[in-house]
């Protein structure tokens, strides 16, 4: 992991995110990223879209069924994560690569939207993750408290 390339990218969910498990039952989520950066074109002395990034998105385990749960099409989210190449070849015998990223964290961008965080906490009798309710909220019990 030393010698992996980490990049940050910023773009929008070109779709919702496809949540899978493996035979294991380890859970996997793909998503794509197209980030459009703005260039200055000097010829109309303007600014313009340049050529999109689209970018392919992998995240494993916890992460993945928490991009699942939380994340749609359309939503601008900063990614960050390590580069990979995939090499193969098709069934003309070609040979194809492309760049995707194993994605290490991820979160909607706060530029132009609010989001409200729920931290998850694992719970001891395997059912996975339940909300964490701090001790002094006064909505977890089931009714109010009498006034004395």
């Amino acid at each position: 992991m030393a010698n992996d390339t980490t990049v940050t990218v910023v773009g929008n969910l070109t779709a919702d995110p496809e949540l899978r498990f493996t035979p294991a039952g380890v859970a996997l989520v793909k998503f794509t990223v197209a980030s459009t950066p703005r260039v200055f074109d000097r010829a109309s002395g303007e600014y313009r879209d340049g050529d999109p990034l689209f970018l392919t998105c992998t995240a494993w385990r916890d992460l993945a069924e928490h991009i699942a749960e939380s994340l749609a099409k359309g939503t601008r989210v900063v990614v960050a994560g390590r580069l990979r190449l995939s090499r193969w070849e098709n069934e003309e015998g070609e040979k194809r690569s492309a760049y995707g990223l194993d994605v290490d964290e991820v979160g909607p961008s706060l530029r132009f939207a609010t989001a409200s965080v729920k931290k998850m906490t694992r719970t001891r009798n395997g059912d996975g993750f339940t909300p964490e309710t701090p001790a002094d909220d006064p909505w977890s019990t089931a009714a109010p408290a009498s006034a004395a």
